[in-house]
């Protein structure tokens, strides 16, 4: 099918991105010497074969730190105006991270805020960033997704500790065209508090995790939304050449590759060496993607994710051309 002309008018436009992975890693056969476990049971049922995960001395703001600035080094320098941080683990309850984020980066004066919703916060951190420079309120938005949720589940339950690591993932939005490279069409979000209960914390070490009834609901709300994303657009499905998922399971994002008819080979994933990093998984992803070659300019890319609240999203743009060239310390992924 070919896609009907873009939305077109102001827009937020992507222009850098970037990364930052803990240096440690801890492997399945790692996790197999002191839990009830196996490398295979993991790998078939996630796709996770490591997973980075942060130490003491490393906070969910060094990491989104070092993303921001991973970002902000690449290409012609920007003057940031504004800075949204999605994380679900915050180094405080108050005050917000976004704040001490923009400090450490020179940024102090500007508006920074944090945006807490799961594992699609970045998604919805993009749309207020978005709408910041829609409003004509900036110029330039930082946008970071950063978490730290290998700290969230009970140490001795096999289920979930080989679910998650730690990361964060940036990008810089620009004031532009609706018709050019990197510009985010209109942002597809919803949530569902009645599934609140389905994936929760009370505090670290006390996650819970109803696997069955989280994995139809985020193969679900993520095909409808990347749908309605992609129609938004004026794109046919069969006009999506990247589908950059929330990277929650691989068999999740192999469900809604099929349930949306996209083949696997467009499919990104970067789970295997990541494991589910929530917030930072879908910059995470593209940063790694951007930097081998799996993601190129010109790429009708379709970026969506679904986490605790319930929350999903999904917002389309043309992948555009990025100065990246080198991956954040550790990242790997599956082919």
């Amino acid at each position: 099918m070919t896609a009907a002309p873009p939305p077109t008018g102001r827009a937020a436009v992507v222009c850098k991105v970037g990364a930052a992975l803990p240096p440690h890693t801890v492997s399945n056969h790692d996790l197999t010497a002191r839990l009830d476990t196996t490398d295979e049971w993991i790998r078939s049922r996630t796709g996770i074969t490591q997973r980075h995960v942060a130490g003491a001395d490393l906070s969910t703001t060094d990491l989104a730190v070092r993303a921001a600035a991973q970002a902000l080094a690449d290409g012609e320098p920007v003057t940031v105006e504004a800075l949204v941080v999605a994380t679900t683990t915050p180094d405080r309850c108050c005050p917000a991270t976004a704040p001490a984020v923009a400090t450490r980066l020179g940024l102090t004066g500007i508006p920074a805020y944090d945006i807490a919703a799961g594992c699609t916060g970045f998604i919805y951190a993009l749309a207020t960033a978005a709408g910041l420079i829609a409003t004509g309120a900036v110029r330039t938005a930082l946008v970071v997704g950063a978490d730290r949720l290998a700290t969230l589940p009970d140490p001795e339950d096999r289920t979930t500790v080989p679910l998650f690591g730690d990361g964060a993932g940036a990008v810089v939005l620009r004031r532009g065209s609706a018709g050019e490279a990197g510009a985010l069409g209109p942002v597809v979000l919803g949530s569902d508090g009645t599934g609140a209960d389905l994936i929760r914390a009370a505090s670290p070490g006390a996650l819970h995790l109803d696997g069955s009834d989280v994995f139809r609901h985020a193969v679900d709300r993520m095909s409808i939304a990347s749908r309605q994303a992609a129609t938004a657009m004026g794109w046919g499905l069969a006009d999506v050449d990247r589908l950059a998922p929330h990277q929650a399971n691989s068999r999740i994002t192999s469900f809604v590759a099929r349930q949306l008819g996209i083949p696997d080979d467009r499919r990104l994933s970067n789970i295997a060496e990541t494991g589910n990093t929530g917030a930072a998984s879908v910059p995470l992803l593209l940063a790694d993607a951007s930097a081998d070659g799996r993601l190129k300019p010109g790429h009708r890319t379709l970026l969506t994710a679904f986490g605790a609240g319930l929350t999903w999203g999904a917002v389309a743009l043309t992948w555009p051309g990025l100065s990246l060239t080198r991956l954040p310390e550790g990242a790997g992924h599956d082919r």
